[in-house]
């Protein structure tokens, strides 16, 4: 039986789509060129690196249930409805968002698009891209006009890994349309599973919302990350004076400090930014490039407080043996996609330290080209480590017991018990 929509690419953002839509019964398709990874997923292995945050093979066992069905067959594509683009944008060695993927699935579907199709894009992408990129690809591959012979828009992802008070059903959706039949289009779609849709004026300003609340989270992050620093200079506890300032019941939201950010909402590059000032669109976001600045300091701002902890103990960093704790770029997902953890590993790596890590959903971890030694048990390896760093508070750590365990605990993330080990 044909499907009511095709999901293109199975990764952090198709999985999640597609797990949705088919629980409200949608019947859907989930496409993935790489015949290997579809057979994975057939098999109910969820992508590398998923962890808790994205799917698991039981999940897949029951979307298979409920009629999900996983292909590398691109003619699939030419029997839906509505397909949407989850293609992953990753940050190039430029900096700027790499849109070889979306476009690969963009020639991919044309060459099926018929008639009448809804599609949509949820990657992560610069304003403009749904028009100036997505549309000519379609277009020309099919043969058909954007806004009168198909309908097209962006809605970008708000999937947040791990988060179990907030998931698709009751995140409202943002949609921007080609045009108004478009938007509707989308609206329809989303309204299948989704309590709430928001209509946004057009495709540039739903990409905007997304860029909006990327670096909202950003430039607060890079607030309190500066308040950290600054506290410990001052012997000043941040941890108490968040506490105390997230009472207030207006004007203040309460943000956390921590060893740096990662994950795939990335904030508007340089590059792009200059881009857009040549071809005279705007200026600027000069507090995103300041909050990009001081978020890329906090790796080496954790390093050297774990020399300056070591040194505080009588022991160097050179020959001292570190243990990490939570790899991901947050707390309960495998995703890591620009997290702290590496930069400060290699760091850690490159003034003498033995390192070894813990993680329950990362098996394996190479950081400067070689593998990073893994311990089985997480409270004996705390208890020879000479230091502990705690960068992700996985549920499955009793930090209490790792207070106990741990010659030396640095807790990045200030959640342990209050006293039992140096903070951030």
């Amino acid at each position: 039986m044909p499907a009511d929509l095709a999901v293109i690419g199975l990764g952090h953002l198709g999985i999640p789509l597609a797990q949705a839509a088919t629980a409200a019964g949608v019947r859907t398709v989930g496409y993935d060129p790489d015949p290997r990874a579809a057979a994975d997923l057939r098999a109910g292995r969820p992508p590398a690196g998923s962890g808790e945050g994205l799917v698991s093979p039981a999940e897949l066992r029951r979307m298979a249930a409920r009629g999900f069905r996983i292909t590398a067959d691109s003619a699939e594509l030419g029997r839906v409805r509505t397909a949407v683009i989850c293609a992953p944008t990753p940050l190039g060695d430029d900096r700027r968002l790499d849109l070889s993927v979306v476009g690969e699935a963009a020639r991919t579907l044309a060459a099926r698009l018929r008639p009448h199709t809804t599609v949509l894009l949820e990657s992560t992408v610069y304003p403009g891209t749904t028009e100036e990129f997505l549309r000519p690809l379609l277009e020309e591959g099919s043969g058909l006009r954007a806004g009168r012979d198909f309908h097209l828009a962006y809605s970008p992802c708000r999937h947040d890994p791990g988060n179990r008070a907030h998931g698709p059903a009751n995140t409202p959706k943002v949609i921007g349309g080609l045009t108004p039949a478009c938007t509707e289009a989308a609206a329809a779609f989303y309204g299948r599973f989704t309590e709430k849709v928001v209509r946004a004026r057009g495709t540039r300003e739903a990409e905007t919302v997304k860029v909006l609340e990327t670096n909202y989270r950003h430039v607060n992050i890079a607030l309190v990350n500066e308040m950290a620093v600054y506290c410990h200079d001052l012997g000043v506890d941040v941890w108490d004076v968040i506490r105390c300032a997230e009472t207030k019941p207006f004007g203040f939201q309460s943000f956390r400090p921590g060893p740096g950010v990662g994950g795939h909402g990335v904030p508007v590059d340089h590059g792009h930014m200059a881009d857009q000032q040549q071809r005279g669109l705007g200026l600027p976001l000069r507090m995103v490039e300041l909050a990009q600045t001081v978020n890329g300091r906090m790796p080496g701002y954790v390093t050297r407080r774990c020399t300056a902890l070591l040194n505080e103990y009588g022991k160097s960093a050179r020959g001292a043996h570190v243990l990490l704790l939570g790899v991901g770029y947050k707390a309960d997902v495998a995703d890591a996609e620009g997290s702290p953890a590496r930069e400060i590993a290699s760091r850690l790596i490159e003034l003498g330290a033995r390192l070894s890590y813990h993680d329950p959903y990362v098996t394996r971890w190479r950081v400067l080209g070689r593998e990073v030694r893994r311990a089985d048990s997480v409270y004996e390896a705390a208890a020879d480590a000479d230091l502990t760093v705690l960068l992700q508070p996985h549920r499955t750590y009793d930090l209490q017991g790792l207070s106990v365990k741990a010659q030396l605990l640095l807790d990045t993330r200030g959640v342990g018990p209050a006293g039992t080990a140096h903070r951030l």
